[in-house]
């Protein structure tokens, strides 16, 4: 029988015995066990899918129990609330699930999932906060699948942590619920992937050795001032964004020190000699920012 039955009359009269009333999908006078949320809303439910779908659940009902009144069960007082509650059970009755909007709501479900022993609402769980709006927040989303352990979810957001200064105030509250191997995974990849780009831009092909050279035409001898400043506002900015978007669409043409390098020259007047390509260093930060790695 359907946890979905309309209440008769009877059926809500008797709700007031219970002191709360019953959830309209799970009302059914049928269902033999009441489950109580913190809020006083009450759910009948079989006994039969909790025992098949929660291990908890399973475990409660094979302990001897009190002989209840015919048709009033006693109440399995919960400690959820009735949304939270509502959202488990008609996951585990296979009936239309409400949509997932926030973290607190998937926080809330996680736990209550994994205190209860439900693989089921877990799966579905693990299915949802893949898709949007849920997506959209990469931290939130590693600190779920990292709880839960899931590898690929995990992998997922840390690569869309790159584009979050992790070091903010902001993010501090959710950094301090993980545990902390998953901080140090996260932050790792972070700092690796701002020295990496520092690394690399201090080997060849890049100009690389002492603080003063020679112009490539002239002989002139020429400071490489302007390259040092920009390689400097890379590494700045890829500290606060490692994804590195920002550098190769934006700061490489815009930032105040990308046109100084790109209009340095060679100071002897007679020569003047473009210093730097443009156009292929540009190509080569792109392919050591590309090179670098994305995932935890």
């Amino acid at each position: 029988m359907m946890e979905t039955e309309s209440v008769p009359d009877t059926a809500l009269v008797k709700a007031l015995n219970y002191g709360g009333t019953f959830h309209q999908s799970f009302s059914s006078l049928d269902a033999d066990v009441v489950l109580g949320a913190k809020d006083h809303t009450l759910f009948r439910i079989h006994s039969w899918t909790l025992k098949t779908t929660s291990g908890w659940f399973r475990s409660l009902f094979s302990m001897p129990q009190q002989n209840p009144l015919p048709n009033h069960p006693e109440v399995i007082n919960l400690d959820e609330d009735s949304h939270t509650l509502e959202s488990l059970l008609l996951m585990i009755c296979g009936l239309p699930i409400n949509p997932l909007t926030s973290y607190d709501e998937v926080d809330a479900l996680l736990f209550a999932a994994e205190k209860y022993d439900m693989p089921g609402p877990m799966s579905l769980i693990r299915v949802l906060i893949m898709t949007p709006p849920l997506l959209d927040q990469p931290l939130r989303l590693y600190a779920a699948a990292t709880r839960c352990g899931w590898e690929e979810e995990a992998r997922h957001a840390s690569a869309q942590s790159l584009a979050l200064n992790i070091y903010a105030q902001e993010y501090q509250p959710i950094l301090r619920k993980l545990h902390t191997g998953a901080v140090l995974d996260l932050m790792n990849l972070h700092r690796n992937r701002r020295e990496g780009i520092r690394q690399r831009l201090n080997e060849q092909p890049f100009v690389t050795g002492s603080m003063t050279a020679s112009c490539p035409r002239c002989r002139w001898k020429i400071d490489h001032h302007t390259w040092r400043e920009l390689k400097y506002k890379v590494v700045m900015e890829m500290d606060v964004r490692p994804l590195g978007d920002t550098v190769v669409d934006v700061g490489l043409t815009a930032w105040p020190e990308a046109t100084a390098c790109w209009d340095a020259r060679c100071p002897n007047t007679e020569c003047t000699c473009v210093l730097y390509d443009k156009v292929e260093t540009l190509r080569l930060i792109r392919d050591c920012i590309d090179g670098l790695p994305r995932t935890t």
